[in-house]
């Protein structure tokens, strides 16, 4: 399906939970917050209809999301189901990976097509520090394991906080000793991001090139979103950088995305999109569905603002309540 800006819409991010066992400081509060009951998130059987829906309008890729998206109970059973969902090409996770290690083999099982692995540091101590807690040594276990599935596509997310030890040099080895690509994400101003110092793209780009030399662009397109890639000399991986603030790509974005609670959101910066759930509990049609679907994608925005101070309709939740 096409946008009204003519851009192909064929990626769909679903949160299945709202809830972390991680606080990142720039993510949740370290008290947490209260988080949604049970009945307020969208049932497993609810997200495979509206999954089917977002199917027949031509979504092909899902990406399953939180939160942790593996906190919540019985999610390999969901991510069988969404991989038997017909129209639906390639489904794929984000995880903190304090679960990977538990559930690596059954991912591969279900023939995941790829794994994001969010990991912001190598210093455990510092890790610690970020996360609020003391899981690196269980993080790390389980990305080693993951690599044992040539098949799985393993990818490492990494947020530069500008921070002293945080070392994304180091970070960055992982794919010259592996076959993973990095990619670095600048810090959105959204909820506990707005706090912290900005570390731009070409900031990363020069102390990378320091360490090992030019990066050189990589045009094949290796994942779903908008992420841009360069080879390195001597690396098994790619590096790669999602800049939304220092290279904006609203001009071929792709995405939609269903919170854990059944709104669907067209962008992260705005509060606007539709609560299908109530859709759902209240009886509606399928074809009423992607009725209301096709309608929220009329009013999806060109770009996002987040350079400007005052913009109207500012979406106010930290990413684990909308879906990172």
């Amino acid at each position: 399906m096409r946008d009204t800006f003519n851009r192909t819409i064929d990626y769909l991010r679903i949160s299945v939970t709202d809830r972390c066992d991680l606080r990142c400081k720039y993510c949740m509060p370290e008290g947490g917050v209260t988080p949604l009951t049970h009945g307020a998130i969208l049932s497993y059987e609810e997200m495979i209809r509206l999954a089917e829906c977002f199917a027949r309008l031509g979504i092909r890729r899902i990406k399953i999301t939180g939160g942790e998206p593996m906190v919540r109970l019985h999610v390999m059973d969901f991510i069988e189901q969404l991989k038997q969902v017909r129209g639906i090409e390639q489904v794929t996770l984000t995880t903190n990976g304090t679960h990977l290690e538990e559930y690596i083999s059954q991912l591969a099982k279900l023939q995941i097509d790829g794994i994001n692995i969010s990991l912001d540091t190598l210093n455990p101590v510092l890790y610690k520090e970020i996360t609020g807690r003391d899981v690196f040594d269980k993080v790390f276990s389980g990305l080693k394991e993951a690599l044992k599935y040539s098949n799985i596509k393993l990818k490492i997310n990494c947020v530069p906080q500008g921070i002293p030890g945080q070392n994304i040099v180091k970070v960055a080895e992982l794919a010259k000793n592996n076959p993973i690509h990095v990619r670095f994400i600048e810090m959105m101003p959204i909820g506990l991001g707005k706090n912290f110092t900005f570390t731009s793209e070409n900031d990363v780009m020069r102390e990378l090139e320091q360490a090992y030399g030019t990066l050189v662009p990589f045009n094949e397109t290796l994942g779903n979103g908008p992420c841009h890639y360069y080879s390195v000399a001597g690396f098994q991986g790619k590096i790669g950088f999602i800049s939304a603030m220092s290279h904006k790509f609203c001009s071929s974005c792709n995405r939609l995305r269903l919170t854990a609670d059944g709104k669907l959101k067209t962008c992260l910066q705005y509060d606007v999109g539709m609560d299908l759930k109530e859709m759902l509990r209240t009886g509606k049609s399928d074809n009423e569905l992607i009725a209301a679907i096709l309608q929220v994608l009329e009013s999806k925005p060109g770009e996002h603002h987040f350079a400007e101070e005052f913009v109207v309709g500012k979406e106010m939740k930290s990413m684990f309540q909308i879906g990172g």
